[in-house]
């Protein structure tokens, strides 16, 4: 991972083998990012996204492996716990041109990966919904 901070804003880009939740947590603490939006496009060859099923409350998994490239992924940064909670989303494209989204669990890239962070002041936490959804909701 390599990046560059402009003002508020910060350019990233993930080589190959890298993954994307990982990389972003290492950056969101090595540079004390606390509550920020992110958005990216790139590459990549393996992926896990999530369905959330309300009414049972969880989550259902999907992994995807293969040549795709990364159309959207959209998120927001903030905090539980003291720790860094990302909460993305992405789509992927296949080789035969379909497009799979959802919540983003894992994602491996396979070639390059062009995000930007842009970082807000202040603090957004998380409390657990364990009445209505069981979702980790903001916390203002």
């Amino acid at each position: 991972m390599e990046f560059r901070k402009f003002e508020d804003t910060y350019v990233v880009r993930l080589d190959r083998g890298e993954e994307i939740i990982a990389s972003l947590t290492e950056l969101c603490a090595k540079e004390h990012i606390s509550l920020g939006a992110v958005q990216a496009i790139g590459a990549a060859d393996k992926a896990v996204i999530g369905l959330y099923d309300v009414e049972k409350k969880f989550y259902r998994r999907t992994e995807l492996e293969g040549p795709m490239e990364i159309t959207s992924l959209l998120g927001n940064i903030t905090e539980k716990d003291g720790e860094v909670y990302l909460h993305l989303h992405i789509n992927l494209c296949d080789e035969k041109m379909m497009i799979h989204g959802g919540h983003l669990n894992e994602c491996r890239i396979s070639a390059t990966c062009e995000m930007i962070v842009r970082t807000l002041p202040g603090k957004v936490g998380r409390i657990h919904d364990t009445k209505v959804t069981g979702l980790n909701l903001f916390a203002f």
